[in-house]
């Protein structure tokens, strides 16, 4: 999901304008997996340095409803 506005780590605002497209707009980016996959996603960000500067957050999900076609 991309942001229209966010703080930056600076505590900066960063907003989306309608004449231009900024590529400094926070984005939010949500994974739902088993905690050894995450477990093993957050040491390949940590061992990588994908985040050069940024915010992770973590949170416990409850499934409400899963349903495959087929």
């Amino acid at each position: 999901m991309r942001g229209i506005e966010g703080f930056g780590a600076k505590s900066i605002l960063h907003k989306a304008d309608i004449l231009d497209l900024s590529s400094d707009l926070p984005i939010v980016i949500e994974v739902v997996d088993s905690e050894e996959k995450i477990r093993e996603l957050k040491q390949v960000i940590d061992r990588e340095n994908w985040i050069g500067s940024g915010l992770i957050t973590e949170e416990k999900v409850t499934i409400v409803r899963y349903k495959r076609n087929g």
